[in-house]
């Protein structure tokens, strides 16, 4: 039985979740063991497996610790924008940024994260991040902005493969260009395809 993972004292956990990035983000999920993620934590492999009980456990809710934070700043960052389009292009550069400044983040998810594994975790669904984005297009929906050609879930699923492609491709390139310095540009791309049409 795992335990309450509230016990865990808040620096082992730190450590704990900046272990499973540094050690993920380098190799493929099967190649990692977890008294690898132990020892770079420098907790014991008891420990590992008294609060998260399996290696899946460990990577998938690190993660949800991970993008809680951007959740957070997200949050933080649209406090007193009025303008739809202008909060819309906050949370693009927010997320841009956050990935620009966690690379490793974004090579644990394209070398350890299984998405047919993931989508099975009660994490995938993250209803505050995916919530927030969704409040802001349904936002745009009611001010008639946004196209109403489409679910909103698909003009999120539109804007958050995009963010994807460009955060991984970020990090395959040698991470040479900054992400928030196209961030305008890409944007207004972006808006021209989701915004409604007069």
């Amino acid at each position: 039985m795992v335990s309450d993972r509230a016990q865990l004292d808040a620096a082992t956990k730190a450590r704990i979740e900046q272990a499973v990035l540094d050690v993920f983000a380098d190799r493929e999920f099967h190649r990692v063991g977890l008294i690898e993620v132990a020892r770079a934590a420098n907790v014991s492999l008891q420990t590992i497996y008294k609060y998260y009980g399996s290696k899946e456990e460990l990577l998938f809710s690190s993660m949800d610790v991970w993008l809680s934070k951007l959740t957070a700043r997200m949050i933080d960052h649209l406090q007193g924008i009025e303008d739809y389009k202008e909060r819309l292009r906050k949370v693009f550069w927010v997320t841009l940024d956050f990935f620009e400044k966690n690379p490793k983040l974004v090579q644990l998810q394209m070398s350890s994260v299984y998405v047919n594994t993931w989508r099975k975790q009660e994490h995938f669904d993250n209803p505050q991040l995916f919530g927030t984005f969704l409040k802001v297009l349904h936002e745009g929906r009611e001010k008639g902005v946004i196209t109403d050609e489409v679910d909103e879930k698909f003009v999120l699923d539109f804007i958050i493969g995009l963010l994807m492609r460009l955060a991984q491709m970020y990090v395959h390139r040698g991470m040479k260009e900054s992400l928030t310095a196209q961030a305008n540009p890409l944007f207004e791309m972006l808006w021209r395809a989701i915004s409604k049409k007069p």
